[in-house]
């Protein structure tokens, strides 16, 4: 008995023990997990690119309006290019994504324009030129009173001959002799002529809305070496701020309005060889300026020409005076040591 309950307890202690416990595993980690959110960004890039194409589309209905209504508030021809070749305007099945120019001179791919451009393009230069020339002859008609009025002036004061009267394209020059009228040679002191003949020009450009720049002129004869002036540079500059001063300080012109500049012998009317060139050269202008566009201002030397032309007789009873008075100082300048000066 004693075996077989040894051989029973062994029996059962083989199946009895304790039963071994399982190994846990640990869990893998997903390294993949990003793929889901990658892809989630790039569906919604995807949708946004969508709508952003599809808000960027052109009504052709709206744009065919937009053209009409071009074509007939500019007056010109709309041309809508298709790959570089000239079609018309969009239809509804047209594609409207091409560039509208308006032709002037040539299309952009170098063909030739048609009449209806070019007949286009010349109406509108003729209607431009035409505006033009209608400002530069307001613009003159204006000058020319001004000229007329400033003439009278210094004729009523006694001063009649001691200033010249010029339209051009800058505007109204007033050129006042500077030899005897203004200053004696080599000096920048107004003569008592000069002071009148400056307070009978002062009411009418007063009145002128026009800005003012006086500008100072001389001869091609350098100063007297050890003089009050290194050149004539600064002889002229003196000269022309001398007359910007009396015009502001004794004649009550706004100095806001007035400018001056000195030019040397830069600028001279006649050259050396002309006899009378030493007392034309030295001179002081008052330009009343045009306020005209560049272009209607370059039409102003030809309407004072045809102006002149007009008048031949006058004009050149008025020079021939005017010739005889600087002939006259030309003389005197001979006959005096600084008179050639300046």
């Amino acid at each position: 008995m004693s075996k077989t309950g040894k051989s029973g307890k062994g029996g059962h202690g083989g199946h009895g023990g304790r039963a071994k416990k399982h190994e846990e595993h640990e869990e893998h980690e997903n390294h993949e997990r990003w793929l889901v959110s990658g892809f989630d960004m790039m569906t919604l890039l995807f949708v946004l690119f969508v709508v952003l194409y599809a808000m960027s589309s052109i009504d052709a209905a709206k744009f065919t309006a937009f053209a009409e209504g071009a074509r007939e508030g500019g007056g010109a021809p709309v041309t809508i290019l298709n790959d570089g070749a000239a079609i018309d305007a969009p239809t509804e099945n047209d594609s409207p994504l091409k560039p509208v120019q308006v032709a002037q001179e040539a299309a952009i791919d170098g063909t030739a324009q048609t009449a209806a451009e070019a007949a286009a393009a010349e109406a509108v230069a003729a209607d431009q030129a035409e505006r033009t020339a209608a400002e530069a002859k307001a613009v003159y008609d204006q000058l020319a009173a001004a000229r007329e009025a400033l003439a009278a002036a210094v004729a009523a004061a006694g001063q009649a001959g001691s200033a010249e009267f010029v339209i051009d394209e800058r505007g109204l020059v007033v050129r006042v002799v500077s030899d005897p009228v203004l200053f004696e040679p080599e000096s920048a002191v107004l003569l008592p002529a000069g002071k009148t003949v400056l307070d009978a020009l002062a009411p009418g450009l007063s009145a002128l809305p026009n800005p003012l720049r006086v500008e100072g002129h001389a001869n091609s004869l350098p100063v007297t070496r050890g003089g009050p002036w290194p050149s004539n540079w600064e002889l002229s500059a003196i000269r022309a701020t001398t007359v910007l001063r009396h015009l502001s300080e004794a004649d009550g012109l706004a100095e806001d309005r007035m400018s001056a500049a000195g030019y040397g012998s830069t600028r001279p009317l006649v050259p050396d060889s002309d006899p009378s060139f030493v007392t034309v050269n030295r001179r002081v202008d008052i330009v009343v300026a045009s306020t005209a566009s560049p272009g209607a201002n370059a039409l102003l030397p030809g309407l004072e020409a045809a102006a002149q032309d007009g008048t031949a007789a006058p004009a050149a009873g008025t020079q021939g005076a005017t010739t005889v008075s600087t002939t006259e100082d030309a003389g005197h300048g001979t006959t005096d040591s600084e008179g050639g000066h300046g």
